[in-house]
């Protein structure tokens, strides 16, 4: 017997990406969750209907046994939703940054508006798999992590962890994303004609995914600098990351690093001591691929860690905790 799983926000990238991906997940069985009704349907051909669609309420998540839902909505709606659907009997599995966040002071600050569920930002688990992979089953509310701290903290939580990085030197994150990182939702920026041919940074010194890093690296605000830049490509976020120390010689001993911090992970790649990922390293894939050099006279490094901003930093990850949540192999659907 498949397990039933509901998915609200289906029609924008994420949520498509949830639908696409359990579309061939041997335990369970994806239901679509009607939250809006004026958006743009896509064409779909003839003959093939895909899920069952109803709508989005506590009622329909009890009555049809939903065992998880996925929300893939923006953060005021996921505030909203998220306690209905728990109050349901599901594992509700949040997308967006609603509970991510552990005060409402945090909140306020980087998203700069109130939270309307503070109650629930104490009780959510963050669903960094690597990281907290013990905390997700039994867990209620999930935080799937944003696609930028997803690759920061891989690559900068050894480092810190370790005691490799002169923090005092500062660690400093280059982010580059692809446009869906922005969401369906048209504007001005990312119109292709703003886009095509262009390449521009945003949000410099206050993007709301920095704090997520600060939490999960253990950096102090004032020791680690990000900026974002969107690039004309779909998909894909790369992060060159930058920093001092004098507590390896060589590549060979950094990689040995993350190589200790990864050992039996199903989705961390690292790459031979001085080769890097790109984009189509982990296109459409749950991978983060990480890569190092290392120059001894300067005692400079450098990460390069790479990842699909829709899968590993979206809908694949939130599966990876669907799949630890429900007790399916933690790679189901995913490899």
């Amino acid at each position: 017997m498949r397990q039933r799983v509901g998915i609200v926000g289906f029609r924008g990238y994420s949520g498509a990406e949830l639908v696409r991906i359990l579309a061939r997940h041997a335990g369970v069985e994806p239901v679509l969750l009607e939250h809006r009704h004026d958006s743009e349907e896509r064409p779909a051909p003839r003959g093939r209907p895909g899920p069952s669609r109803l709508p989005c309420s506590a009622e329909t998540v009890r009555a049809e046994g939903l065992r998880a839902v996925f929300l893939a909505t923006p953060a005021e709606v996921s505030m909203e939703l998220a306690p209905s659907m728990i109050e349901a009997g599901a594992v509700a599995i949040d997308l967006s940054g609603a509970f991510r966040l552990q005060t409402i002071q945090n909140h306020k600050r980087w998203y700069k508006e109130d939270h309307t569920q503070p109650g629930w930002l104490a009780e959510a688990v963050y669903g960094l798999p690597e990281f907290y992979r013990r905390r997700v089953p039994g867990a209620k509310l999930i935080a799937n992590p944003g696609c930028y701290p997803t690759a920061a903290n891989l690559a900068i939580r050894p480092l810190t962890e370790s005691g490799i990085a002169d923090r005092k030197a500062g660690i400093v994150c280059d982010a580059k994303s692809g446009v869906s990182g922005a969401g369906r939702k048209p504007t001005l920026k990312t119109s292709f004609c703003e886009v095509a041919g262009n390449f521009s940074c945003y949000s410099i010194l206050d993007h709301r995914h920095v704090p997520e890093v600060l939490l999960h690296s253990g950096l102090d605000e004032a020791e680690f600098s990000f900026t974002a830049h969107l690039i004309p490509a779909g998909r894909g976020i790369l992060e060159t990351i930058y920093f001092r120390t004098d507590k390896v010689a060589s590549a060979e001993e950094l990689l040995a690093v993350y190589e200790k911090a990864y050992a039996g992970e199903p989705f961390v790649r690292l790459y031979d001591p001085g080769r890097v990922p790109d984009l189509h390293s982990v296109a459409h894939t749950n991978f983060c691929d990480i890569g190092v050099r290392f120059h001894p006279a300067s005692g400079r490094g450098v990460v390069v860690s790479v990842i699909d901003n829709l899968v590993k930093g979206a809908a694949g990850q939130a599966i990876q905790n669907m799949n630890l949540a429900l007790g399916f192999p933690e790679t189901e659907a995913l490899l």
